[in-house]
């Protein structure tokens, strides 16, 4: 990918402002430039008889005008040219997460959450800055040094060359010093990624680290990595440390070159004192573009080190994505039909060994199996969370590759067992995907869920805001918070993914029960260790190794025996162990 691709088109949109400010800038630095000149002209007639306090006094107005302009004119491209950085940074930053969200969950499963963030801020930010004074400085470099040079060679071709004898070592500065400043800035946004993913992970998992006591070693393990971060920071201030200091030895060796052979051509009437003062100003104003070359060629290599690195993550395609989809099609009713189904992740062993069944629209399939036989890889592959093979996942009659993915995510709810809630008011959670629902219509979603007598207990009720996770709410809270979420959706298919494992049994038969009445005419696929929860399915199947070995009603596969019978046994004696204990 070009370095320049995602921020180009931000910059082709707002073209106007950045060409007018450009514009601006040469204007101001032509106004400065202006004022040796005038300088130049006013000493010179001091030493011409006739000249006057009065006329003193109109040179010095038009340099206190000329002032005054410049700061009107610079605050007018500051306005612009900085303001088209921060909109730049805001569309980049849209565009970085618009992508992350269009990305599948195998990329999360691999990347950092810390990463991810240090992409939003340090090198977001380096963009900005490159985009907003990278800008600024190229343009002053140009015009100081093209005009700045004119103007001194119209007063003394001889001494500009002698002014400008130092220059070749600079531009060989730049080269070599740019090229270690990208290395080691590189290096830098990396350890940086290393320290915010370990915090993070620290943060998330602080009751877990102070449930063994390993509040020490994670310390180590952030100091260490902080010594490292501080260790990269310090190799590119070294290179800064030096660059710098070779920058205004060039400038003092020009400076000074200009002092002895200007002092001795004034002295020799060459040029006036007018003109050598002037000569001064104009090179203080070539001296400028020297310093701001260092300045940009460290604004250039962290943008581009950061650009190439957002561009890692822009390089990404979605492995779950629309591919040649029906976008006639705008909903489903829920018909769900498998038919020889083969999968495997990452060319390991088989998942699924030719699996094939189908669900009808309104009924309850029941998924049983023990750990690690694959009912959760299941439901990712009817979902389209993963990608499963072609012509092996139907709904309604509809290859899955058919159904646009807005459609099939639009009409199918996954109620996972691991819930995630937004630290936001439990209405807000509840209403995630419907924001604009009415209140009676969340209240209603939570006694469905067998929640609202937990939710009004609560001092604000339904406005209390929970921690980061619900992690001010029990397991079976959570879960049930989260079903109310998915039944205020009433999609076509729900599919719960033992999302009733932290609820007692009795509210498991009463939510139960509820899904019966509201999900008549809807398909839904529960997936349970509790074979007490999948008596009133229509069908259920039985997974191990790969293939479905059991299928039938609750009653009909009790009848048979099998796996599910001595799942069904085992969990009735420990019910009973477990009540006399009680």
């Amino acid at each position: 990918m070009n370095t320049f691709a995602k921020i180009n088109p931000i910059l082709k949109r707002n073209w106007f402002k950045i060409v007018l400010g450009l514009l601006l800038i040469i204007l101001v630095d032509i106004l400065q430039l202006m004022v040796p000149k005038i300088m130049q002209i006013a000493i010179d007639k001091l030493r011409i008889p006739g000249f006057t306090q009065s006329d003193l006094f109109r040179y010095s107005l038009m340099i206190f005008l000329i002032a005054i302009g410049i700061a009107l004119i610079r605050f007018l491209w500051r306005l612009l040219l900085i303001g088209c950085a921060w909109i730049t940074d805001r569309d980049l930053r849209q565009l970085y997460y618009d992508h992350l969200l269009s990305l599948s969950k195998n990329f999360f499963n691999r990347a950092k959450t810390g990463d991810l963030m240090a992409y939003a801020t340090n090198d977001l930010n380096a963009v900005r800055m490159l985009v907003g004074f990278g800008l600024v400085i190229i343009v002053d470099i140009a015009v100081f040094t093209i005009a700045s040079l004119f103007f001194m060679i119209r007063i003394n071709l001889r001494l500009t060359l002698y002014a400008i004898l130092p220059m070749p070592v600079l531009t060989l500065i730049i080269i070599i010093f740019g090229r270690k400043i990208h290395y080691h800035f590189k290096r830098v946004q990396t350890t940086f990624s290393q320290l915010s993913g370990i915090v993070q992970e620290s943060i998330s998992g602080i009751r877990v680290i102070k449930a063994f006591g390993q509040e020490e070693a994670e310390q180590d393990k952030v100091s260490q990595s902080a010594y490292g971060y501080v260790k990269d920071n310090i190799a590119l201030v070294k290179i800064f440390g030096m660059f710098h200091p070779f920058l205004f030895l060039i400038i003092a060796m020009s400076m000074g070159i200009v002092l002895i052979f200007g002092g001795e051509y004034t002295m020799l009437k060459e040029i006036s004192m007018g003109e050598f003062i002037a000569f001064f100003s104009y090179l203080g104003m070539f001296v400028w573009p020297m310093i701001a070359i260092g300045w940009f060629v460290n604004l250039y290599q962290r943008g581009t080190a950061s650009l190439n690195r957002l561009n890692s993550i822009f390089e990404i395609e979605p492995e779950v994505k629309d591919e040649n989809p029906d976008f006639d099609i705008t909903g489903i009713n829920g018909k769900i039909e498998l038919k020889d189904l083969h999968f495997s992740y990452n060319e390991g062993s088989a998942i699924f060994k030719g699996m094939s069944f189908s669900v009808n629209q309104g009924e309850t399939l029941a998924v049983v199996g023990r750990t690690g036989c694959g009912k959760t890889t299941l439901i990712d592959l009817i979902t389209r969370v993963y990608n499963p093979p072609g012509d092996s996942v139907f709904i309604d009659d509809h290859e899955l590759y058919e159904i646009p993915l807005a459609v099939l995510r639009e009409n199918i709810v996954t109620v996972p067992q691991e819930i995630f809630l937004f630290s936001d008011s439990i209405a807000d959670n509840i209403s995630l995907s419907n924001p604009d629902s009415e209140r009676h219509l969340v209240e209603e979603a939570a006694r469905y869920a067998q929640v609202y007598e937990d939710i009004v207990s609560f001092e604000k009720g339904f406005d209390t805001v929970i921690g980061e996770r619900g992690v001010t709410l029990s397991g079976g809270q959570k879960q049930r918070i989260a079903i109310a979420r998915a039944l205020l959706t009433n999609p076509k298919i729900l599919i719960l993914d033992d999302a009733l494992s932290a609820v007692d049994t009795k509210t498991e038969k009463q939510i139960l029960d509820q899904l019966i009445t509201l999900r008549r005419n809807k398909t839904t696929i529960i997936i349970a260790h509790r074979i007490s929860a999948l008596q009133h399915a229509d069908k259920v199947i039985v997974l191990d190794a790969g293939n479905i070995i059991e299928t039938g009603t609750h009653a009909e596969l009790l009848e048979t025996g099998g796996i599910y019978r001595d799942l069904y046994e085992k969990q009735q004696i420990e019910e009973r162990l477990k009540a006399e204990d009680d």
